[in-house]
């Protein structure tokens, strides 16, 4: 009887010695995951570059990666939405699931020349006060240095670190369209 007892309940114990004793470290994801309890989506009060009022929340139900940063745009801000867009173009018959927002928080002109090559990225004006308090960094950043992933649900989810692996942000977002039935 004992025997048979033992027989049924070894799987289980060792679920639990492996899952609390052992403690699998590694990981398959390149961009850190973040806790959503902890940084909920605030209401950001953001603008279009025209002046119209238009919210994160109009793209709720799609994949969004964000950056952040200034009107002026930088080589190392270039890098990155060039980045953003070769990154939705290899996701192929699911780059419609991704959209992609850039948050500009200065009163700074966009370059008419920039505009046009990212027209179809969504250019929204916010106070950078609003994003300190929502968007968390790694330490010795900035928010300039991270691209941000927001899941359909419109909720913060993975921050990629600064000048990231194209190949492996890609594979991180081809495993999360492939895993998810929404967006």
């Amino acid at each position: 009887m004992f025997v048979l007892l033992f027989v049924c309940a070894a799987p289980i114990i060792a679920s639990y010695v492996t899952y609390y004793i052992i403690k699998p470290s590694g990981r398959t994801n390149y961009g850190a995951f973040i806790d959503q309890r902890s940084h909920p989506m605030p209401k950001l009060a953001s603008t279009t570059l025209d002046g119209r009022p238009e919210s994160l929340e109009n793209y709720a139900g799609k994949w969004i990666m964000l950056k952040v940063g200034g009107g002026a745009c930088d080589e190392a801000c270039s890098k990155q939405l060039f980045a953003m867009r070769q990154l939705r173009t290899m996701q192929g018959k699911n780059m419609d699931r991704v959209e992609r927002v850039w948050l500009i928080t200065d009163k700074e002109p966009v370059d008419t020349m920039l505009i046009r090559m990212y027209d179809d990225m969504h250019m929204l004006r916010v106070s950078p006060e609003q994003l300190a308090k929502w968007l968390p960094v790694e330490a010795g950043t900035k928010l300039e240095d991270h691209i941000f992933l927001i899941d359909p649900r419109s909720n913060l989810m993975m921050r990629f670190p600064k000048d990231p692996d194209p190949r492996k942000v890609n594979k991180d977002l081809a495993k999360l369209l492939k895993a998810s039935a929404i967006g």
